[in-house]
Formats: C-alpha cells, sequence, structure tokens
C-alpha cells in the first residue's frame, strides 16, 4: 500500500527567500525520507499553490494526502484557513482523505536553532557580552497563538539566565525596537534580539530593522531550514498517516 503523501503547507510570501526557504526545508525533509512522496505548497503569494499540489497528487493516483501546516502557532491561518483548503479539495475529489496535523509549533528542539542563529549574529557584529534578549514572533489577534511566543520567550531566557521580553511584528505590542528600548530604560546596553520566524520576510525584516534603531547590538536571522524543523515535520507526518488510518485495519 502507497504511503500518503506529504503536502508541507506555507502561508506564502511575496518576498522570493522565504519560497526558497521553504522549498529547502522540505528538501531536506525528502533527504532524510527518500521512501515519502513529500510536496511543498503554499496558501497564498507563492507557487504552487495547495489546490494544484493536490490536484497533481490526485493525479498521479494519490488518495491520502497528509498537509503539515508550517506555522509556529495555532491562529487564524491554522484554524481557519488550512482547513478550508483541505475541505475544499476533500469535496473537489470524491474518495481523497486530507488529514491536517498540528502546526510545527515551537518545539523544544527549535531553541538549538534559536541558540545557532544568535551565536552567528554575535560572531558576525563581534558582541561578545549579552545583558538581555528579545525573542521577536509573528503576532497574532489570538491571545492564545501570542501567549505561546511569550511563552517561548520566557524558556529562552530563563535557559540563559537573561532578562528576556516578547516582541512582536504585527497586531500587538510592544514591538521589537519597543522591547529594546524597554531594556535599555532598565539600563542594560548589550540586548540580542531572537527571531521565531522560519524564514525570512518583510515581517522579519521590520524586526530587525526596528530592533537595530532602537540599539540592539545583534539580531539573528530567522530559524531556516534545518534539520531539527525538518525531524519535527516529519513527525507530525507520521501521527497524521496513522490517524489516515481505519480502525478495522489498525485492529484487523
Amino acid at each position: 500500500m502507497t504511503a500518503p503523501a506529504l503536502v508541507a503547507l506555507a502561508h506564502g510570501s511575496r518576498d522570493p527567500r522565504s519560497a526558497a526557504t521553504i522549498n529547502a526545508l522540505t528538501e531536506l525533509a525528502r533527504c532524510m525520507r527518500p521512501d515519502l512522496r513529500i510536496e511543498t505548497a503554499f496558501l497564498d503569494l507563492c507557487e504552487p499553490g495547495f489546490d494544484e499540489v493536490v490536484d497533481g497528487l490526485v493525479a498521479e493516483g494519490y488518495s491520502e494526502i497528509v498537509v503539515v501546516p508550517l506555522l509556529l502557532t495555532e491562529a487564524y491561518h491554522a484554524k481557519v484557513d488550512v482547513p478550508q483548503a483541505a475541505q475544499a479539495a476533500t469535496d473537489r475529489h470524491s474518495g481523497l482523505s486530507i488529514h491536517v496535523t498540528k502546526v510545527l509549533g515551537i518545539e523544544s528542539a527549535f531553541f538549538h536553532v534559536l541558540d545557532r542563529r544568535l551565536r552567528e549574529s554575535l560572531r558576525k557584529n563581534r558582541v561578545r557580552e549579552l545583558d538581555a534578549l528579545v525573542l521577536a514572533g509573528a503576532g497574532s489577534s489570538d491571545p492564545l497563538a501570542n501567549a505561546m511566543i511569550s511563552r517561548a520567550a520566557r524558556a529562552w531566557g530563563a535557559h540563559h539566565r537573561l532578562p528576556t521580553i516578547a516582541a512582536f511584528a504585527s497586531s500587538v505590542p510592544p514591538a521589537a525596537g519597543e522591547a529594546v528600548r524597554q531594556h535599555r530604560a532598565d539600563g542594560r546596553r548589550h540586548i540580542a534580539v531572537g527571531m521565531l520566524f522560519l524564514a525570512p520576510g518583510v515581517l522579519p525584516d521590520r524586526v530587525a530593522e526596528l530592533a537595530t534603531e532602537a540599539g540592539a547590538v545583534a539580531v539573528a536571522e530567522p530559524l531556516g531550514a534545518e534539520q531539527e524543523i525538518a525531524q519535527v515535520l516529519l513527525a507530525r507526518y507520521a501521527v497524521g498517516a496513522v490517524e489516515l488510518v481505519p480502525l478495522e485495519a489498525m485492529f484487523a
């Protein structure tokens, strides 16, 4: 029996660096699991779109698809856009089963990637001392999604034993610049900023600009295509593939 196809579904961005990063992450997952059919799709702004990818897989004979949303929080896209896209695809194709998994979320392994990106930025800027951190995420109208960023900031700060403020690129305060200025108002001068974004784009660029203007000594790059993230992608797929197996088949 052919294993379900995996569709890694990202939101999409007009910034070509974003699509390049998502495609690199998908390619890394393919290298780790060459036995699986793994495709990248985007909800908006990039090609290929989700409908196009699903239609192509169905034309090749796939009747089961696991969709892994490449999102770090359970916000509007995860709760509304992705389920609607999956439902529309199943309505369009008789006999097609699609299971949408949990989002990537913010797994503990991702903090290792955050630290690597931070060290890279510190070396680039020849920074040898830190007394505060800011952890920036996208921001959402969903307070639970924002709370995930805030919890991640507390955990990251506790690990490094540094005061850490969560910042947001949109929807809610504080912005990255405000967070840096808040640290400076408390007497701290060596402030670095980490990025809870998968890929480069407009929002990470805004974070970097505002943080630098406010006096941050280093701003890390987004997480990017890393093995830890690909492993979580494949782990989400594994759970989703099991969910597609009928109960009678599991206990036969």
